[in-house]
This record gives structure tokens, C-alpha cells and sequence, in this order.
């Protein structure tokens, strides 16, 4: 893989303003594959609970439709600024936003008002892509002041932005009486990579959180929101569910699966025999039930998961579907498939397409669906909602 091919992970970590059920911060994202583009929205609402909730949104959702519209950064501004609803109790509209938009082959342009300076890191340093300043001169929001950079990305560079809940922590305490501060964040961002450089957007961005949470005694006194981009070699999955169509394209299946360079799972207890079989590997079964629901799982060597087939396929399905930040994964077979395809970024499926008889059974659930469907729509969830690579392939 070339130093300009790589995969970009983006995601997200949230916290509520202390006892609000609702996060005043909002992150959207969107990947538009017609033009290898990916656009990252943060946005801070005014104060906290739902009025905050409904400034981002409203500012994260026209920051995302203007920039993927290609409108000029002042232009962009303007008419977020021009739109937002004025607050009853301070007489003005408020609403941070942090935008960036990444030609995955080319360069990522930042546009940011008021949120915390981003913080781009190559080589575990911070990079300066030489920010310049935008002054807004209409009347209605003249002398109001914007950053905006571009630079080209290379492999392992990361992109952390965050909402005033982060740097503004601890705010008052002992140990930081004026918040915790960019510099002391930045610095601990540096940390976490020097300790773990291939660490995970997801991991990274949990950790700052989590130290901003510390900061307050974990009551949080605002939104606290950090997300990280990152720009690497991409982590492969591999799943194979159902058997091949013909018998003989049984060794084509064991071939594939030995050749996989990346984690492996096998869904479905023929899928598993045929592998076994052609690979000479053992299948050895566990009785311990972690989720009432499914069979048990079983091992192999070299292989990261074996589980039942359809049944477990349609609980990861409806996981991937409720799956937030504040979801707690168990330790059920589908919950572990789930934890695996949110470390990975690209998933391979190959899917057998010889027909089980069992699930045309009439008197079976409506919910036992032929594996294709089930399949089919993990696939569109990975890739709409969670920004990852899905490649298919029949056998």
C-alpha cells in the first residue's frame, strides 16, 4: 500500500452536560462515494439541553449540506449565522461549528467558529497548516472572525476536534482553576499516541473525554464532545456465512479464508464444518450461553470467531441499528461480531448461496430471514452509518 492509499477512521465521543438526557453538542458525518469524499461536522449549541440540542443540529445539518454543495467558506458561514433563530432570553443566535472536508485523495480543507482550535498531528506532533483568519462583513455579522486552513494529509496523521467541554474542564478546581486548557489537552493527546501509535479514533477520543470528565469530578458542566480523524492502513475483516452454492467451490471457500490477510469470523455451524474440513483445523464447541438468545460460540485456531448463522447475523443487524456512544456491548456471539466490525474498516463478507431449507420453514419466525437480506442490510448500516468499507462477494 502506497503512502497516498489509506483508510480514514472517523468517530466520536460524547458526554452530557451533568444531568441533561439530551447532548447539546452535534456531530454528523457524511461520505459522498461519487466524489471519494468525507465531511465532519461538530457543532456546540448555545447553553445545554434541548435548546442547545436544536441549535447544532440545525447548524451541523447546513454545514453539511452547504459544504458538500462546494459553497464558499464565507458564504457558508453567512448563511448559517443568517438562519439560526434568535434566543428570546439573550437576544442573539449562537451556534459553534467545526467543519472539515477530506478529498480522500487530495486535501482536507478546516472552516471553525468559536469551537477549539483543531489539533492536527503528524509524526505525534502539532502540525500548523498555516490557519489563516476570515473577517465576515455583512451588517448583520460584521467583524465576526473565522479560521480556516488546507493542508495535504499523509498516512497516520490525526485530526482531533472537540467541543468547549473539553478544554473548559476542571474549570475552577484546584488543579485547573482556568479549565484544563488546549495546551494540557493537546499535550495529553501526544501522550496517549507515544503510549499506543497505532491507537484507535474511537479509543482516543474516549480517553479525552473520559480525562475531561475527571477534570469535573465527573459532573460534567457542559457538552463534552471529541472526535478524532484518522488517516491509516485500513483494518481488514473477513465473514463468511453459508455454504457455496456447488460442493466444489467448498476448497475455493477454505482457500480464501487461509489466504485473509485480517480477522476472521465464520457465521453458521456448516459454514464452519466446510472450513474446518478444508483447512484441517478442529472445531472446538463451548457451552457457555453469554446471551440467552443465541448458541454459544465455538474456536478454531486461526480463526477470531465461530457462531451460529442467521439468528446471530439478525441480532447484529438490530445492534448496529441502536448502536450509540452510550451503548454497552455484552459478550454474546453478536455482540462480539459488533465489537470486531466497529475495530475494522474494511469488511469482506463471502456469502454461500446454497439454500438452507430450514429457514423456508413457513412456521419459523418472520424474522428468519434468508442470509442474503440479512446480510444486505448489515452491509448498508456499516456503510451509511458507520463509514466503512463493505465489499461482497457470492460463492
Amino acid at each position: 500500500m502506497s503512502e497516498n492509499q489509506f483508510y480514514v477512521e472517523v468517530n466520536v465521543v460524547q458526554k452530557n452536560h451533568d444531568q441533561e438526557r439530551i447532548c447539546g453538542d452535534k456531530f454528523l458525518t457524511r461520505r459522498i462515494y461519487e466524489e471519494n469524499r468525507i465531511i465532519v461536522v461538530l457543532s456546540d449549541g448555545m447553553g445545554h439541553g434541548v435548546k442547545a440540542s436544536m441549535l447544532s443540529t440545525l447548524t451541523a445539518t447546513m454545514a453539511l449540506n452547504f459544504t458538500e454543495e462546494h459553497k464558499e467558506v464565507n458564504r457558508i458561514a453567512e448563511l448559517i449565522m443568517n438562519t439560526l433563530p434568535v434566543c428570546s432570553e439573550r437576544q442573539m443566535s449562537y451556534s459553534t461549528f467545526t467543519i472539515i472536508d477530506i478529498e480522500i485523495d487530495g486535501e482536507t480543507r478546516i472552516l471553525e467558529y468559536d469551537n477549539p482550535q483543531t489539533a492536527i498531528l503528524r509524526k505525534n506532533k502539532i502540525l500548523d497548516p498555516g490557519w489563516q483568519c476570515i473577517v465576515l462583513e455583512s451588517d448583520k455579522n460584521s467583524g465576526k472572525e473565522l479560521r480556516t486552513c488546507s493542508f495535504l494529509h499523509r498516512k497516520e496523521d490525526r485530526i482531533v476536534i472537540c467541543s468547549d467541554g473539553v478544554p473548559q474542564s476542571g474549570m475552577g478546581s484546584n488543579k485547573y482553576p482556568f479549565g484544563w486548557g488546549n495546551e494540557n489537552y493537546e499535550t495529553y493527546i501526544q501522550e496517549l499516541i507515544t503510549n499506543d501509535t497505532t491507537i484507535s479514533a474511537l479509543q482516543l477520543a474516549g480517553k479525552v473525554v473520559n480525562m475531561a470528565n475527571l477534570n469535573d469530578n465527573y459532573h460534567p458542566k457542559d457538552d463534552t464532545s471529541c472526535a478524532v480523524i484518522y488517516f491509516r492502513d485500513p483494518r481488514k475483516l473477513l465473514i463468511c456465512t453459508g455454504p457455496p452454492y456447488e460442493e466444489k467451490n467448498d476448497v475455493k471457500l477454505g482457500e480464501a479464508v487461509k489466504a485473509f490477510e485480517g480477522k476472521k469470523i465464520l457465521c453458521g455451524a456448516t459454514t464452519g464444518d466446510i472450513v474446518s474440513r478444508e483447512l484441517g483445523l478442529p472445531i472446538i464447541d463451548s457451552f457457555e450461553f453469554d446471551d440467552p438468545d443465541l448458541p454459544p460460540v465455538s474456536f478454531m485456531d486461526g480463526i477470531d470467531l465461530v457462531t451460529e448463522g442467521i439468528l446471530t447475523l439478525g441480532k447484529v443487524s438490530q445492534i448496529l441499528k441502536d448502536f450509540s456512544p452510550k451503548y454497552k456491548l455484552g459478550k454474546g456471539p453478536a455482540d462480539q461480531i459488533v465489537r470486531l466490525l466497529l475495530e475494522s474498516d474494511e469488511i469482506h463478507f463471502i456469502i454461500g448461496t446454497r439454500i438452507n431449507i430450514a429457514h423456508q420453514d413457513p412456521s419459523l419466525p418472520v424474522e428468519l430471514e434468508i442470509r442474503r437480506t440479512v446480510v444486505r442490510r448489515i452491509s448498508r448500516t456499516l456503510e451509511e452509518k458507520y463509514l466503512k468499507e463493505v465489499k461482497t462477494r457470492f460463492i
